[in-house]
């Protein structure tokens, strides 16, 4: 018998045995079927120039994970780098709202951050890189924001190259946050990292004791981060919401996602007409409390004439420095005893609660999959960047084929 008969054998030999459920599983370290030598980024190579290179798979390490990529959404940190580079990361290969397959695991990757188990096959995402920090923990009381730690998708280029998720495979190192999402479908996983924000920002607000069951809320600023407010808001069973933006567009969409009444802005002349017509939203009452969901200082001055007195103000627009607001602390703050918190990204406890609230939403028929209004394969990721420069549609991702 021939080498080649042999192999022939063995070969069936394995098919019969994976049909008589006999098959060996592949357990940590034992890759799927292709897995490519190389695999391809979106390097941004400089400001708006995204380059696609490729680079070998390196070898994992027992506490390494191996994703293929399905896709990522792009995010407006995305852009501001693409346009400017605010962070000096250039060259980066950019990506953090990410999401793709476990391909290969080293021997030691067993469970995810959340105590599930991890197999090859399995749906995840990241949400932060451990440091030498003991307080950032899953459970841990004193919650600290991912602002204590790295990010996949804004990590300086080195050796492993795979650092992003804006690529068709991402390496996933020991000491890294992941979890498994697999009951979840493609498009709600892209919008866990977004959703997440708004997680933590309405948890933010509820320490005010302010925000209640049948409390009038205005959100100001529809987009995404606007929009997933109002959602978040809706699966809490908060019903007066009025949405505040200057796009028709936007302000129909934030109806379907849970918006009771929409005012917008382009329509009234001044601060003091603006917030007349917020006011009229909620029949007669101004907001017991406001989301500012824009980066705009005009916008974070313009809020405090929609609340009322005694009322609640959760900032979580500025998510990098978009310059001074004027206000008057005497008449926004003091005299109105204005309760305000600010707001930033989320922790790790916010994460895991986001995959309950993508299920709640899509159970009360909330279209959070219609969020996403663009998808582009990872060579056309410049175009991607672009559009949402333009601010053309909603939400942008990559999705790879």
């Amino acid at each position: 018998m021939d080498i080649n008969s042999v192999n022939i054998e063995e070969i069936v030999k394995q098919v019969l045995a994976g049909m008589n459920g006999t098959a060996p599983a592949a357990g940590a370290g034992t890759p799927a079927a292709g897995i490519p030598k190389t695999a391809h980024v979106a390097m941004l190579t400089s400001l708006e120039n995204f380059e696609i290179k490729e680079y070998p798979i390196p070898e994992l390490g027992d506490d390494d994970i191996l994703v293929k990529v399905e896709g990522c959404g792009v995010c407006g940190t995305d852009a501001h780098e693409f346009r400017k580079d605010p962070f000096s990361l250039i060259p980066v290969v950019l990506g953090h709202e990410g999401t793709g397959e476990i391909v290969k695991m080293g021997k030691n990757v067993k469970k995810d951050s959340a105590g599930k188990t991890l197999a090859i096959g399995d749906k995840v995402v990241t949400c932060m890189i451990f440091k030498d920090n003991p307080d950032i923990t899953m459970f841990d009381l004193n919650k600290q924001n991912v602002g204590g730690a790295d990010v996949y998708g804004l990590l300086p280029d080195d050796d492993m190259h795979l650092n992003g998720w804006f690529s068709d495979y991402i390496v996933i190192r020991g000491g890294s946050t992941v979890f498994n999402v697999s009951d979840l479908d493609l498009y709600s996983r892209v919008l866990i990292e977004p959703c997440a924000v708004l997680i933590h920002a309405v948890e933010r607000a509820k320490t005010t004791g302010i925000l209640r069951f049948n409390s009038r809320v205005v959100v100001q600023g529809c987009g995404p981060i606007g929009l997933i407010c109002i959602a978040v808001l809706r699966t809490m069973g908060i019903e007066n919401i009025t949405a505040v933006d200057g796009e028709q567009k936007r302000l129909d969409f934030a109806l379907q996602m849970g918006a009771t009444k929409t005012v917008n802005f382009k329509e009234h002349k001044g601060i003091e007409a603006l917030a007349g017509a917020v006011e009229s939203s909620f029949g007669g009452h101004l907001a017991d409390f406001a989301f500012q969901c824009t980066g705009s200082p005009v916008a974070h001055s313009n809020i405090y004439k929609f609340i009322r007195n005694g009322g609640g103000l959760c900032e979580l627009g500025f998510f990098i420095n978009g310059g001074d607001a004027t206000i008057n602390p005497h008449f926004d703050i003091c005299s109105k005893e204005i309760t305000t918190v600010g707001s930033w990204v989320y922790t790790l406890r916010d994460y895991a609660t986001t995959f309950d609230f993508l299920k709640r939403a899509k159970g009360i028929g909330l279209p959070m999959d219609k969020l996403i209004t663009h998808a582009f394969p990872l060579e056309d990721i410049n175009e991607a960047l672009k559009t949402n420069l333009r601010m053309e549609g909603l939400k942008i991702a990559i999705i790879n084929k």
